[in-house]
Formats: C-alpha cells, structure tokens, sequence
C-alpha cells in the first residue's frame, strides 16, 4: 500500500468538548469511521442533521477487504457525492465464469439489459472507498455542513439514560464524557458497542478457512470473477479471482477447518499456494494477506433504544455474494431520511422501528442466500457432495442446471414485501417496481431517473400532469411528470408495462412506497402517512 494510505486522514485533535464543565449533547453520534459509519455520517450532513463520527483509529483501513461494490451500492454513493469517483477508479466488471476441476462449465452476465447509469459491479479496494467518502465528509465541512469526525477517539463505555446515550470516551488526553440523542453504531463485526450492551448475534458459524492474499502482479485474466470448484491446484476445495485497480488481484483459497492460521499465513506458506494456482512463470508480489472464517448472524434487533446498529455491527454473511459492505450501505440509505423526520419532529419515533424491520428482513434474505452459498461451495455430507458435483457436470451442457450453481449469489437490493410502510398495490403495472422494491434506474431523456429521485420523496408521475405541491401531508415532495411522447422504452418496460398512465410515490432511499394507474390525491396522502409511519390518518 502506498503511503497515502498510511497517514493519519483524521488525527487526532482536541475538542472543545473536552473542556466542557458538563457533557455535551449531540443530535446524533456515529461509533465507526469504516465505509458504513463514514456513509452514514454523510448521509445525516447532507440533510443538514449534525453528527459527530468517534473513532479510535485515525486513518483508512488495511488491506483491500471488500472490494466488491454493487449497482445498487454505488447508485447509493451517488446520492452521497461520491459514487463517479468510485467508478471512475474501480474495475467495471459484470461477467463472471465458474470451473470444476480444470474446465469451465458456464459463464454468466449479471447485467444483460441495457438502460442502466451504474454497471452491475465494480472491484475497489476498500481503502479507496473510505478514502473518498472521508474526502466527500471534508467537502461537506466545508459547505458548512455540520459533520465532525474524531479519530483517536475509543468509545470505553455507554449507558442509555431517559431521553439520550450517556458515552465515556478515551483519548491520548484522557477520558471525556459525550452524550448522544440518538446513537448509530457501526463499530464492525466485533462491535464493542454491542458487547457493552450485553447483546449478541444469533445464525450460523461455519467451519472453514479461507486464505486471501491481495497479489500485485501483470496478468492477463480478463475483467470477470472467475471461481473454481476442486480446482487441481486447490484440490477438493474452492477459489476465486478478482481483478481490482493498481494491478492488484484478489485471491481466495479455501483451506479447511483444522489449520494454523498464523501458520498459513506466513509468506513461505502463502508463495507456493500461489504458484500452484499461477504458475511458476508468473511474477508476483504479496500486498497483503488474512485468513478468514465466517458467520452468518444477525442480532436479533437492530434497534435498542435510542442506539442502533448498522452494517457488520448488525449483520455478518460470508464474502460469498459480496453482501457484507454493500448491505450496510442499504442500512445507511435506511435509516437516514427516517432518522431526520424524527428529529425534524415530522414524524414518530415509531418510524425508527421500520428500519429494524426492513432492514432485518433484508439480513435474513442475504443469510439465507449467503448460507445456501457456502453449504454448495462446501458440501457438508458425502451425499450433498455427489449432488453438487453432478449439477456442475450437467450444467456444462445443460442451461437448466445452470440456476443450480451455487458458487455465491451475487447482491442485489431488497425488496421490503412486509414493510408497514408499503401501501396496497394495485393491478396492472410492473412486478419489479412493486411497493417495497427498490427503483431501477431507466434514461430520462439526455440524463438518468435515479439521478432525479436524489433525496427526499418524489411523485414520479408518467403519462399524466401532477400539479406542482411544495408538500404534502406537511411533508417536501417534488413532482417529476413525464409526458407520454417523452417515456422511452426502458422506462414504460420498468414502470409502466401495458398501462397508459403511472403515478409512483418514492421514497429518500429511492424505494416505491405507493403506486397508482390514475391521479388521486387522497390517496397519495394517505400513502405518504403510511411511509412515514403515521398510519392512515390524515
């Protein structure tokens, strides 16, 4: 890693609140300065909401980590300012191949319609990405937005009080007291945040190994994700290739249960692994390498109080699917613009408990798919094994074997079908833009929908003129009309299907919250009652 990554970003400095005579209070205190709490802070200080981000670190993390960020993650950084530098430095890949043994038995496309801003992936070493969201939370200092983040500064306690979090704070100064109106913690999978408020995960703890080593090396794969059933260099277990920026590539090697770790972390045990899989013509240089063995848990609620958690403080999958990083941004798109409304006092305190909710429900989508993943990958009987293996020869030459491959589902949004906040569907329009789902993206003349429905609720209006409404149910919402010779094809397919005329209500985070085949006010009051928590009282 090059030594912009090794210097301080956020060093430590001395706060005023240090020297208070009584602890200060703050609207909203962030625990974490990695992807999802440096995210999370940007989101609240673009709608003006002040927030402190604490951190005993000071500086980006170490290693590539995540380095796969979805389509849906990277529409999300759009909204936060930094997504076009995401892409603009990543890898842009969508195509994927998957071996047994030493042949490949398909390839696959994860995005195969055109129509579409972002690309279905792109690989980015994770310090980039918290490079450029501490980059984008400057800028917002910047703007004058109320956002402050403190490294060196160690969470050493917390204790929920009436009304706010009561924080004790270590730092090379000494400790301070810190209160918090509302607490967000995304202090990661080992969350001292959760440890002390005695609360705990419950799933599934997988016994395997996996080795990753960063290799910085020429090479000439092509841009796709290339994974290996019984490789014959990784014999009756897995691995998988990656391709990220600075010629670095992501390598996974499945190791087993009983090993020694530090062991098969050690340079003259990794090389040679290494060889195996690249040959012994081929030039290379280690960056970094872990070992890793992974859970699929999830606290039982995401919410406590006036504390709540976010990303791998509340949620923890295997890397198979890439859902760890890319499901806390989801998190953060959550809980943001429910998080304001409460504050703003637009809205009850209930509405918080929709994030657990959908959010929750997401955790287990993506456990049951990480779960089902990993028990393919690593068969745990003879007899599953037999059944793994025969699906991987039928689907070389046979395309309904194909679905059946299991080599790690890759993320996609969720769709919150039981959210209390949908409102009832009506016939006639779309299924992938039902309430609850996520809004996918379509041209919008010379530019792109998604980047219309840019924070706060729209009225997404096709085929028929809304009245302009500054707001509604005492509630901002814009109106985006577009007229019937203006809906290009993409966007009837997605939106419209074989109705003549669509209104949809959207969300912040760019979920449909409502949707109707006519133009009824009434009913899209009552709607946006529902999304923000309030019922159906108008």
């Amino acid at each position: 890693m090059t030594k912009l990554f090794e210097a301080p970003l956020y060093p430590y400095k001395r706060s005023p609140d240090q020297d208070a005579s009584s602890p200060v209070r703050h609207p909203v205190v962030v625990i974490g300065a990695g992807p999802i709490g440096l995210a999370m802070a940007i989101d609240l200080a673009q709608q003006d909401v002040p927030v402190v981000v604490l951190d005993d670190n000071d500086k980006v993390s170490v290693g590539s980590r995540a380095i796969c960020f979805s389509k849906r993650s990277l529409e999300i950084l759009d909204r936060y300012g930094c997504g076009e530098e995401m892409v603009n430095k990543g890898v842009v890949w969508s195509h994927g191949r998957v071996f047994f043994g030493d042949r490949q038995v398909y390839n696959f496309d994860l995005l195969p319609e055109d129509g579409h801003q972002r690309p279905a992936f792109i690989n980015l070493q994770q310090y980039y990405c918290e490079l450029y969201l501490v980059e984008r939370l400057r800028a917002l200092q910047l703007e004058g937005k109320p956002v402050e983040i403190r490294g060196g500064n160690k969470v050493a306690s917390l204790e929920q009080k009436a009304g706010h979090t009561a924080l004790i704070i270590d730092t090379q100064d000494g400790a301070y007291r810190l209160e918090a109106e509302w607490l967000i913690a995304c202090d990661g999978a080992g969350s001292p945040s959760r440890r002390m408020l005695d609360l705990d995960f419950v799933g599934r703890v997988f016994e395997d190994n996996f080795l990753i080593a960063d290799v910085i090396m020429k090479a000439d794969f092509p841009t796709e994700r290339w994974f290996w059933f019984d490789p014959p260099f990784n014999k009756d277990q897995s691995a998988l290739l990656h391709k990220q920026p600075d010629g670095v590539w992501r390598i996974d090697l499945q190791l087993g249960w009983d090993i020694d770790k530090e062991e098969e972390k050690k340079p003259e045990n990794v090389i040679p692994r290494l060889k195996q899989m690249l040959g012994d013509d081929v030039d290379f240089d280690l960056e970094w390498v872990s070992i890793y063995t992974f859970q699929c848990r999830r606290m039982e609620k995401f919410r406590h109080g006036r504390v709540i958690f976010a990303g791998d403080a509340a949620h923890q999958v295997s890397p198979f699917g890439a859902r760890g990083a890319n499901s806390g941004f989801q998190d953060t798109d959550n809980l943001g613009w429910k998080l304001k409304l409460v504050l703003d006092g637009k809205a009850p305190d209930s509405l918080l408990d929709s994030y657990g909710l959908e959010r929750e429900w997401a955790a287990d989508e993506n456990i049951l798919q990480s779960s089902r993943s990993t028990d393919f990958i690593t068969p745990k009987s003879e007899m599953s094994r037999i059944f793994r293996d025969a699906v991987l020869d039928l689907s070389e030459g046979y395309e309904f074997a194909r679905p059946l491959v299991n080599s790690g589902r890759l993320s996609v949004p969720c769709v919150y079908e039981t959210s209390p906040l949908n409102s009832d569907d009506v016939d006639g329009l779309p299924a992938r833009t039902r309430p609850g789902s996520p809004a996918a993206d379509a041209p919008l003349g010379e530019d792109w929908l998604l980047k219309k429905l840019n924070g706060g609720f729209k009225l997404l209006a096709l085929g028929v003129d809304v009245p302009d409404h500054s707001e509604i149910a005492g509630i901002p919402v814009d109106s985006i009309c577009v007229p019937a010779g203006a809906i290009g094809a993409d966007l009837r397919d997605r939106y419209l299907g074989e109705a003549k005329v669509a209104v949809y209500l959207m969300r912040p985070d760019q979920h449909v919250a409502a949707r109707w085949t006519e133009l009824d006010w009434t009913q899209i009051e009552i709607a946006l009652n529902r999304a923000i928590g309030k019922g159906e009282a108008a």
